[in-house]
């Protein structure tokens, strides 16, 4: 049912909302027919369902892995937690649940462009639905290319019916006032909405209401991801693209010279041209020969002799491995270097050929694209949890109370820790840096357990030095 509702929902976009799903509402969907088209194609070579893909052609998987290093990175030693009073533990118990499946979500987030966080109340808890960006409508963003209003569109299959349900949420941030409207929608066919119908008809969205407004709302009580990169398929627009959106064609030219690739070694297989009479004949088939296969290679019937005696000769050509898959490599790391990535990352390390300096500045480059995407998301995941705390507050679902949201990001990308650890035991012997600022940054200590930790090691040292000396006399 949900690989239906996604067919559906890109069928939406394809033809252009043709349902007219912003008019149910009055508005305008802020998505250009350039950015739906494109939004499309990310997400079908996502499945490795690109438009170049067929018997021919076959996929290196590469928009997946793409999305996946850039979500790996983003989130690999990734800790964020809510403190600072028990409206913030509450908070802070739903959190936990959100970051369990974040990299998985992210890695689609970062295929398509976007991905939204949207908290809701259902039975008296508090839940966090994590949407695909092909199931958000964005309707309106502010000056700061900050999503302020937007559609979310579910669908659930009952019998032969279709049943769609479009949640409308807008703020009016003059006003600090935020609406959300909810409808209804059955039709006996996917590709339309159909006839509105009463909330009431769904069991589950039974006990949802028609219009809620809500006063001294500052945010939209959503968090919206967008990847961080400048939109070159419709500079206009506010949407977010796709981590892979710069290297399509390269992407299209990487399969294909990996088919060539293939090709190469199953076209020089070893191959026999050899007389009719050598070849055994089918018992079944009369007037056929058996083709021998696999380790009994495969034998092509001529019709020639030699001398007039039957004979065979070896079709064994040359395999061109190397310049094939240098080419292949070289395609590998252009996609890195338009996309972001450090050389290595998805192409083959032990073929790249730089300088210390070169290393650092593609690290470097890596390093900038997953800092921009950590602050990207840390900013969604702020407006959500602030969504968390409104809800929370309007249904009484635990006392209020301050909190604060804290993120810690590895910047292991272009730090080795190895040579940093070196440095600072360098300043430590040199009396650049203190004992207990050391303790702190390599353990985690905080000062109290540093300047604890260094007294335990005072006091060891002293006593082995004692017993030395005690044994030295005896």
């Amino acid at each position: 049912m949900f690989s239906k509702f996604i067919g559906w929902i890109r069928s939406v976009i394809n033809k252009m909302f043709n349902t007219n799903i912003g008019t149910k509402f009055n508005v305008d969907i802020a998505v250009s027919n350039k950015m739906s088209t494109a939004i499309s194609k990310w997400e079908k070579m996502y499945k490795d369902e690109a438009p170049w893909i067929d018997d021919k052609v076959i996929s290196t998987g590469l928009p997946a892995s793409i999305a996946r290093e850039f979500a790996t990175a983003t989130l690999v030693e990734f800790k964020s937690e809510i403190t600072g009073s028990k409206r913030a533990d509450y908070l802070n118990n739903q959190y936990k649940k959100l970051k369990k499946n974040l990299r998985r979500n992210l890695e689609h987030g970062c295929a398509i462009g976007s991905m939204v966080l949207k908290p809701y109340v259902s039975n008296g808890q508090l839940n966090i639905d994590i949407v695909k960006g092909t199931n958000f409508f964005p309707v309106e963003y502010n000056s700061n290319g900050e999503c302020t209003s937007g559609i979310f569109a579910s669908r659930k299959i009952i019998g032969k019916y279709y049943y769609t349900r479009l949640e409308y949420h807008n703020l009016d941030l003059s006003k600090k006032y935020y609406t959300i409207i909810n409808k209804a929608y059955m039709s006996s066919s996917e590709e339309i909405l159909g006839q509105e119908v009463s909330l009431k008809t769904i069991p589950d969205w039974s006990n949802i209401q028609e219009i809620v407004n809500i006063e001294n709302i500052e945010k939209p009580l959503f968090g919206y991801f967008r990847v961080p990169f400048a939109n070159t398929i419709d500079p206009d627009s506010s949407c977010g693209v796709s981590v892979y959106s710069r290297a399509v064609k390269l992407i299209e030219e990487a399969d294909k010279q990996f088919s060539r690739l293939l090709w190469e070694f199953e076209g020089s297989e070893l191959a026999i041209d050899a007389d009719p009479s050598v070849l055994q004949r089918n018992e079944v088939i009369r007037d056929k020969y058996k083709l021998p296969s696999l380790k009994d290679r495969l034998f092509r019937a001529t019709g020639s002799n030699k001398d007039g005696k039957a004979f065979y000769e070896v079709f064994s050509p040359e395999i061109r491995e190397t310049p094939l898959y240098k080419g292949f490599n070289d395609i590998l790391k252009r996609i890195e270097f338009i996309c972001g990535l450090a050389y290595g990352t998805i192409s083959d390390p032990e073929l790249i050929e730089k300088t210390a300096t070169e290393i650092m500045s593609a690290k470097q480059r890596s390093y900038a694209t997953v800092s921009d995407i950590q602050q990207a998301l840390e900013d969604a995941l702020n407006d959500m949890i602030y969504a968390m705390d409104v809800l929370a507050t309007l249904y009484n679902l635990t006392p209020r109370g301050n909190y604060e949201a804290s993120y810690e990001w590895d910047d292991s990308i272009i730090i080795d820790s190895e040579s940093e650890q070196r440095i600072r035991q360098q300043e430590v012997r040199e009396k650049l840096r203190t004992k207990i600022s050391y303790l702190m940054w390599r353990y985690g200590f905080t000062e109290k357990q540093a300047q604890e930790e260094l007294e335990r090691i005072k006091a060891e040292t002293e006593e082995q030095e004692k017993s030395l000396f005690n044994q030295q006399v005896e």
